[in-house]
This record gives structure tokens, C-alpha cells and sequence, in this order.
């Protein structure tokens, strides 16, 4: 058990990273920037990482003058980004920010209040979608974490948490470098829709110093851009199997009593209440959408399932089972 005692004030010095991979996100990356440093809290310092595009790279670093960026120097992906922007930072807590988010003005005042309990190690926020065509109807709340963003079911109130969300968190540098930070054998990598580094960090923080928190801060708030693409039942289904992989190799690296903790009450309260409330309401209400939900939820759950059956036997037969992220076929 921990000992977070929720004490109040100013909170420490932050460093703030932001990683970005294509050009394509140009005009959101902008955004991102100037929403970090147009803080009511200024950071610190702000640390652009480009992720092996020497174009890019090239560009932000005319473009974003008051930053320091870098080229990433770890292996290509997400969490080998977030290792080169740590190992960088001069701060006492290390924000991290994604590329496609637009934080508010106190994210950041917000974010570092509650570093001033020396048992928190890492403080995550609250990711709204914004979405480029409009919220897609078969998309339950329940599932918005495949989009990146904060789902139902995980706390509306600042609590102690297994693991924060990777588009709005913070950790203190003394806890990275305690144990090395991002593992770069999970994490996205491109467009591939894999994840749960954030996960198996905040496992090994919290397994390896038993007694500091992981809190979760819905006051410190970003908002998370959703592509069109991202809205389609294809990218649902994608990121869902992908989802089970990576808590399968979760799973693998730190056991199923950590690996699946959150998971377990998120299946029996959460969704089975989210199938349940949504036929209820398409049956009283007469509202085809709550139905269609329901079914979202079902259908999310049947292959993230799938996906992390196919990950625990890729260790018993990892040449037979060997699978494209994007198409699900054997290759």
C-alpha cells in the first residue's frame, strides 16, 4: 500500500517532452508546443523529440526556437522517443505530451500540484477526444481508450491508479532513471496500433519501490485529436487485437497479477454494466444507438480477447503464430 497523502501546494520544476514522428501532423504538432509553453505553470523546459525524420527534424527545429529538439538516438518508436526526451531533461518531474494533443492552459500547474507527497511517482491526466468527423455511433465510452483518450470506468476524481494513459502523464526523473525508464520492446512504433508501455512502467515503478503512488488528476486536462481514420470499425477492431498483444507480452514480462489487475473489474463492472445500460435503453428508450453500442462493447472485447490469446501462444509457438497488426493475417 502506498501512502499518498494529498498534500497541497506549487508542486516541482517540470520538464515537458513531446514526441513526434511525420510531417503529417504538422499543424497539430504546432499546437502542441504552443499550448506546453502558453502555461499559467511554464515548464521548465520543452524537449521535441523527432523519431528518425531527418526532415522533420530539421523543420521543428526552425520552427520551435524556444525548445530544445532532438533526434531520437534509441531504437525507432515511441518509448525509445520518450527515453532520449527523459535522459535530456533537467526537470524533477518529466510531463509527457503527444504530438496530436492540445494541452489547457493549467494542464501543467495542475498536473505537478500533488509531486509535493514525496511517495507520488507519477501523475497522469485527463485525455478528451476531439474528434475530426464527429463521434462515431458504435463507439462506446467504454472503448475510448482506443483512440487515446479517457474511457468509463477509470476515476472522475484525482485517485491512486495502476497505470496512467501515455497522451497526458508524468513521472518523476528519479523514478526513470531508477529503473530505466520505457521499455523499447513495447510501444508504438508508426501508425502500428500497439501500446502498454505506459502499463508496464508504472508495474515496474511501483513493484520495484513498493510504497509510492500512480495517481490519476482528471483536473489536468488535454484534448486528444481523432482522425477520421481512427473512427472506423477497422482501427477499432486493429487497436483492440493489438491491445491483447501487448497485454499479453504485459503479462508475460510482469506476471498476471499486475499484467491484468485493472483489466479484471474493468470487464466485470464496466463493460458487462455498459452491454447491459445499452439494451436496456434501446428497449425502453427506443434508441437503435444504445444498441449499436452494446454491440461496440462485445465486439471490442471479443478481439482484444482474441488478440491476447494469439499473444500467450506466440510463446509456445512463436512460428506458427506470427501476425501483421494491421490485416490479422498470418505472415
Amino acid at each position: 500500500m502506498s501512502h499518498y497523502r494529498g498534500m497541497t501546494d506549487v508542486g516541482p520544476a517540470v520538464s515537458v517532452v513531446v514526441c513526434a514522428y511525420t510531417l503529417d501532423r504538422w499543424r497539430l504538432l504546432i499546437r502542441a508546443v504552443d499550448s506546453a509553453l502558453n502555461q499559467t505553470r511554464p515548464p521548465l523546459e520543452l524537449i521535441l523529440v523527432i523519431d528518425h525524420n531527418d526532415e522533420l527534424l530539421g523543420a521543428a527545429r526552425h520552427r520551435f526556437p524556444d525548445a530544445c529538439v532532438l533526434a531520437n538516438v534509441e531504437q525507432q518508436g515511441l518509448s525509445g522517443a520518450r527515453n532520449t526526451g527523459w535522459v535530456a531533461a533537467h526537470g524533477d518531474v518529466v510531463a509527457f505530451l503527444d504530438d496530436d494533443a492540445m494541452a489547457t492552459p493549467t494542464w501543467l500547474e495542475t498536473l505537478a500540484q500533488p509531486y509535493v507527497d514525496p511517495n507520488v511517482a507519477g501523475v497522469g491526466g485527463w485525455i478528451v477526444p476531439e474528434w475530426a468527423d464527429g463521434k462515431p455511433e458504435f463507439l462506446p465510452e467504454e472503448f475510448w481508450w482506443v483512440v487515446g483518450c479517457s474511457y468509463k470506468g477509470i476515476p472522475t476524481q484525482r485517485s491512486e491508479v495502476r497505470n496512467m494513459l501515455g497522451a497526458n502523464m508524468s513521472l518523476r526523473r528519479s523514478e526513470l532513471e531508477r529503473v530505466g525508464g520505457f521499455d523499447i520492446g513495447l510501444g508504438r512504433v508508426g501508425k502500428h496500433p500497439v501500446g502498454c508501455e505506459e502499463t508496464e512502467l508504472c508495474i515496474r515503478i511501483r513493484v520495484d519501490k513498493p510504497g509510492v503512488a500512480i495517481l490519476s488528476e482528471p483536473k489536468a486536462i488535454v484534448h486528444h485529436h481523432v482522425p477520421r481514420d481512427r473512427s472506423t470499425w477497422t482501427y477499432f477492431r486493429a487497436r483492440c487485437f493489438a491491445e491483447g498483444l501487448s497485454k499479453a507480452k504485459v503479462t508475460r514480462l510482469r506476471g498476471g497479477n499486475h499484467g491484468l489487475s485493472t483489466e479484471r473489474s474493468y470487464v466485470l463492472r464496466t463493460l458487462t454494466g455498459g452491454v447491459i445500460g445499452g439494451l436496456r435503453e434501446s428497449i425502453s428508450a427506443r434508441h437503435p444507438a444504445a444498441a449499436v453500442r452494446s454491440l461496440g462493447i462485445v465486439v471490442g472485447f471479443t478481439w482484444t480477447c482474441a488478440g491476447f490469446l494469439t499473444g500467450m501462444l506466440k510463446t509456445s509457438f512463436p512460428s506458427f503464430l506470427s501476425f501483421d497488426l494491421r490485416s490479422h493475417r498470418r505472415v
